[in-house]
């Protein structure tokens, strides 16, 4: 099937990876539905030329509605979907509230998990489909001070990794993408996350607070190897268009050398690495 008869719903198209991903599968002839959670970046995604829908993610009533209106709009349901919104909450874990998590994983996990469920049975009945989960290093490597994230993107490998079973000879495929850092506003967003969940000042972690919201902290800037959103957007490219894609996409030096380094490192020396990377 040519790209030109082939629709990808891509979530968290406001800004990032999202914006720069739905452009370039547009660019390539796939008819595209972008998605963005503020009614603001919804209208600039539509004078853009998108087909826009409005989807917040932790709510289950905007989730049910942007499944409707995309199985109204391609008739049946988008042959591909990429999975792109997310958040990132820096903090120790001490300091994560039961809010705190539940925001986190509302968006991260389950609401991308609903948004799925929902598109799945139209690519099983059509035999053929793909499901692309943006991930992250921190879904198989965990740094301090990450707590939150980190435990997001290791239960979205997880429960993907299961699906990706579940649907093994239905012709529909599951993929990973795992990036490292890469440019967008995720840094300055997790800035305002931290600021509504986390009590900085409070916290036994405070010097650390300080210094990290002050830039020397690579929760809040941007660290070596940094990649543009296009390297993303090239690796979604791939798992959308192999006849028989992989199960994880790896973007950048740091996620391809912590890939190997979590194969051949005992725990005690790879936690001493990754504390220097925090």
């Amino acid at each position: 099937m040519p790209a030109s008869e082939r629709t990808v719903l891509v979530t968290g198209c406001s800004t990032g990876i999202g914006r720069v991903t739905a452009g370039m599968l547009r660019a390539r002839g796939y008819r595209v539905l972008a998605t963005a959670r503020k009614s603001d970046d919804v209208a600039a995604l539509a004078t853009e030329g998108f087909e826009a829908l409005q989807l917040d993610l932790a709510d289950p009533a905007s989730v049910a509605a942007c499944a409707d209106a995309a199985i109204e709009r391609t008739g049946g349901g988008p042959w591909g979907l990429f999975n792109n919104a997310g958040f990132g909450l820096p903090g120790a874990v001490e300091d994560l509230t039961r809010a705190a998590l539940r925001d986190q994983f509302e968006v991260n996990l389950f609401g991308t998990v609903d948004l799925t469920a929902r598109l799945l049975p139209a690519m099983r009945r059509a035999g053929a489909g793909r499901v692309v989960m943006n991930s992250s290093v921190l879904g198989f490597v965990a740094l301090p001070f990450r707590g939150a994230y980190a435990a997001s993107k290791h239960a979205l490998e997880g429960i993907s990794d299961s699906l990706r079973q579940e649907l093994h000879g239905t012709g529909v495929f599951v993929s990973l993408i795992e990036p490292g850092p890469i440019r967008s506003r995720f840094r300055a967003n997790a800035l305002e996350a931290f600021g509504r969940h986390v009590d900085h000042e409070g916290s036994h972690h405070a010097a650390h607070y300080a210094a990290a919201t002050e830039g020397k902290s690579s929760a809040f800037r941007a660290p070596p190897f940094t990649l543009p959103p296009e390297a993303v957007g090239r690796a979604v490219l791939k798992a959308l268009s192999a006849r028989r894609p992989r199960a994880r996409y790896r973007v950048t030096v740091p996620a391809h050398a912590l890939g190997v380094l979590t194969r051949i490192l005992p725990d005690r020396a790879l936690d001493a690495l990754l504390r220097r990377m925090g």
